[in-house]
């Protein structure tokens, strides 16, 4: 029963292998996207091997396990991913993962960071608009909005995972010691726990210069800002993408899906002969019957020629014993 169910994963784990190879080669552009970048990963993984650097590498994995990512996710849901689309995705992982963290992007270009939280907005509301476009399409599935909710669930569908987000930079600083939410130097602070006397009255420090910690001048040329900024600044961006993407998606809803750039960025379902599980799902069923016939022909050829020996045999036993009577 365990080999059974062992055989079972491997021909399912197989066969999503078969139908990944396929939808990787079915756009051309998307899949030189991809072939370029999966180089790019892999030398920068074999670097960071040599280099001793294990975390580095860790990310590299994870990256490489990202970018197929789009691919899976149309072979298993059977969702159509426009180029555009999937290129913009492959692009964002690369340039948040390997160009952000190992190459340190996000230090040496200040605006990197704002960069990639604008387009994760943008590319998060474009996933939410397709999954209520889906939807309304779905033959199973009575469920219609108007364009406008449609772009509203989009926004809020983008602003929720730019939330998400935030929250899992923080605990990740919180919890294992990171800097995930970078951290700003400012020349003016503004509280009201600087009161002398309690009260709840803003008193304001202006052109900090200067901070020492413990006797220790830091030598940032002001106040340092513990994360803030960089949250509230990366939700801002990720409003800006959300938004732009929802106005764009509600004008391609009520033209009827007549804009060619949001059209480039919603999903559709798959066609039947773009259906690469099931097409690999029915290769796999082929080939398992033409080995099983292969096996009975074997089989039954074996089972003739074991037969025809017995006869043989029979016969020189049976010319024995007739010529031992004879004498």
């Amino acid at each position: 029963m365990g080999k059974q169910k062992k055989g079972t994963k491997q021909n399912r784990f197989r066969t999503i292998l078969k139908a990944l190879k396929m939808e990787l080669r079915e756009h051309r552009s998307s899949f030189l996207v991809y072939f370029v970048l999966r180089i790019l990963v892999i030398v920068m993984l074999v670097l960071q091997i040599l280099n001793r650097n294990y975390e580095n590498a860790f990310l590299c994995i994870l990256t490489l396990i990202l970018l197929i990512m789009p691919s899976l996710v149309q072979v298993t849901f059977k969702i159509e991913l426009p180029s555009a689309l999937e290129i913009t995705i492959l692009i964002f992982i690369f340039a948040a993962e390997i160009l952000g963290e190992i190459q340190e992007f996000y230090l040496a270009f200040p605006f990197w960071d704002t960069v990639l939280h604008t387009l994760n907005g943008f590319l998060a509301a474009a996933i939410g608009f397709s999954m209520v476009d889906l939807l309304n399409r779905s033959d199973r599935l009575k469920f219609e909005l108007s364009p406008l909710f449609m772009a509203i669930v989009a926004f809020c569908f983008s602003m929720t995972i730019g939330v998400v987000w935030e929250f899992f930079e923080f605990g990740m600083d919180q919890s294992l010691g990171f800097d995930m939410q970078k951290d700003t130097v400012i020349q003016t602070i503004r509280s009201v726990s600087l009161h002398p006397e309690g009260r709840n009255s803003v008193v304001v420090l202006d052109g900090i210069r200067s901070v020492t910690v413990n006797g220790q001048e830091l030598g940032l040329g002001g106040y340092l800002d513990i994360g803030l900024i960089d949250t509230m600044k990366d939700l801002i961006v990720n409003f800006i993408g959300a938004v732009v993407f929802s106005c764009i998606g509600f004008v391609y809803v009520k033209n009827r899906g007549k804009g060619r750039l949001v059209r480039g960025f919603v999903p559709s379902r798959k066609k039947a002969e773009r259906d690469f599980l099931r097409i690999a799902q029915e290769t796999e069923a082929q080939t398992k019957v033409r080995t099983q016939a292969r096996k009975e022909e074997w089989t039954e050829v074996r089972t003739e020629e074991k037969t025809a020996g017995e006869r043989v045999e029979n016969r020189m036993e049976n010319r024995e014993e007739n010529g031992g009577k004879t004498e």
